[in-house]
């Protein structure tokens, strides 16, 4: 047949039994070479030990104090070319233990439950404009509010999410999770967005270096 063009499916997620089975798997490897191949150095043995022993809360924070954006990540990050082509499992076997889906089920319980991992430090009266509400400007925005700044996002477009709204297929990503990753970012406080600002247009960087305390 002719002029058909397919996608791949979405992946689903694993229920709390299938988590365990496939954490099981994993050999906690002390120099685990999926974690050497991860992007953002995340703790992998650490965080798949917890989902065996019945914690994915505690595994949701270890994932997100590497990467605030872990739920994101875990449906788009081309894990079977990074931590899973590591694997050892791989090598031996060519069937990876499925760590883009075990990072998926902890940080989906997490944001499922809100639960907020980070508490702001004491403010410190400084303001920060982060221009962008995509990935970078989202994490950074996190980190700032976690250190006690106030931060305002600008971002030139209708939605904040940047790249995780509007350049990810949508079957990947589907039932507006780019959105409730934004909430779930900024509900830490102190982080105000402002859509429909773009720099050259709406702003300016001499007004945001006049304005704010450091410009990200």
């Amino acid at each position: 047949m002719t002029g058909v063009q397919t996608c791949a499916l979405p992946i689903s997620p694993l229920d709390r039994h299938e988590a365990f089975v496939e954490a099981d798997r994993c050999y906690f490897c002390y120099d685990a070479p999926c974690m050497n191949a991860c992007p953002t150095s995340i703790d992998i043995p650490l965080f798949i030990r917890e989902i065996s022993t019945d914690n994915p809360l505690g595994a949701a924070e270890t994932i997100f104090e590497q990467n605030i954006l872990g739920g994101m990540c875990a449906r788009v990050c081309p894990t079977e070319q990074l931590c899973e082509e590591a694997c050892v499992r791989m090598e031996a076997e060519g069937k990876p233990v499925k760590i883009g889906q075990l990072q998926r089920y902890a940080t989906d319980i997490a944001m499922d439950e809100n639960a907020q991992f980070f508490a702001r430090a004491p403010l410190t009266g400084k303001k920060v404009a982060v221009v962008g509400a995509g990935p970078a400007g989202l994490a950074a925005a996190h980190r700032l509010a976690v250190h006690g700044h106030d931060v305002t996002i600008f971002d030139a477009r209708p939605k904040a999410g940047g790249l995780n709204e509007y350049g990810i297929a949508s079957y990947k990503t589907p039932d507006g999770f780019a959105q409730a990753e934004v909430a779930y970012v900024t509900a830490i406080g102190g982080i105000d967005i402002e859509l429909g600002q773009a720099l050259g247009g709406e702003l300016s960087l001499d007004g945001l270096t006049r304005d704010y305390d450091a410009v990200f």
